[in-house]
């Protein structure tokens, strides 16, 4: 409330008997088993303030967008992955391998964090959810009440999209060292992607700490709009820009064919997350435009090479 002549904040410090209001978006009071509320403060891990200014446990579960999201940086990974065994030019049998053990370390990885997480042995997920941007960063909203003292009230506002992502990309690391070395002694070359693994692990962990709202938002169209450079990127590489090449390279070139269907995925995948099947009938149509990308650059390659471009 704001009272007296300066128009000072006052609000209940400490423990009271009743449910009365805290100062900042993220401050609340829990209650406690004899029949009082905790002092204004921040609301504890799967918790979260309610309108009431009550600290109350998050019982819902996660939307489609939110599964999406987590689906999308368990994918970063794996495609991390698949550049860095595609940058090291193995042979057929190490590249597979290779392939192979990225895919299970995630799948393993994923498979273990949400097992792992509340509620034990379920891939049910209590979540909090997200209102607003501002909820993964409820550090800067902390409340400085009348210029006298700051009330600490940040906490996993959007939980668990922020630590379950931690714990992933941390079990992640794990098991690729565990893994690599495994089948690296069972005869497969498979350690030369590991220390890229060491190094983009922390980096994605890092980035989700500090961008996690901002990727939260936008990663369903930069799906879209990333796999469609990608992909344009990928055949422009060619050397061979004839028509009929691409068409052949991109069929039975088995690592040609590999990246297309890559990127075939992340163009289903983003459509999904844009349109979050909320109409299924024409949503699931517009996966028909999945191939569109490729077919459309083999389609106008004759127009755009510049090899046949001519100044007057």
């Amino acid at each position: 409330m704001f009272l007296g002549d300066q128009l000072r904040y006052e609000y209940e410090k400490g423990m009271t008997m009743k449910l009365s209001p805290c100062p900042g978006y993220y401050c609340g009071r829990l209650f406690y088993k004899n029949g009082s509320y905790g002092q204004c403060g921040p609301c504890p891990r799967g918790y979260r303030r309610i309108e009431t200014f009550e600290c109350v446990p998050c019982e819902n579960d996660l939307l489609l967008y939110d599964w999406l999201y987590l689906g999308f940086m368990g994918i970063l990974p794996v495609l991390f992955h698949l550049c860095s065994i595609d940058r090291k030019m193995l042979n057929a049998k190490d590249t597979l391998g290779s392939v192979a053990c990225a895919i299970i370390e995630v799948i393993l990885s994923a498979t273990i964090t949400l097992l792992a997480w509340d509620p034990h042995w379920s891939f049910r997920i209590k979540a909090c959810g997200v209102s607003h941007l501002s909820d993964w960063y409820p550090i800067f909203y902390n409340p400085y009440p009348n210029y006298e003292e700051s009330l600490h009230c940040s906490h996993e506002v959007v939980y668990p999209l922020y630590t379950i992502i931690l714990a992933f990309y941390t079990i992640a690391d794990v098991l690729m060292l565990l893994i690599r070395f495994v089948v690296h002694f069972v005869g497969f070359k498979v350690l030369k992607s590991v220390y890229s693994g060491l190094y983009f692990y922390p980096m994605l962990a890092l980035c989700h700490l500090i961008l996690g709202g901002i990727i939260h938002a936008i990663y369903p169209y930069s799906i879209i709009i990333g796999s469609v450079i990608s992909c344009a990127y990928h055949f422009a590489k060619r050397e061979d820009q004839a028509f009929k090449s691409l068409i052949v390279e991109s069929i039975f070139d088995w690592r040609n064919a590999g990246i297309i269907l890559c990127h075939w995925f992340l163009h289903a995948y983003g459509i999904i997350s844009v349109t979050q099947l909320s109409e299924p009938t024409r949503d699931l149509s517009l996966l028909a435009l999945v191939p569109a990308p490729t077919l459309l650059y083999i389609a106008t390659v004759s127009f755009t090479d510049p090899s046949k471009l001519h100044g007057d």
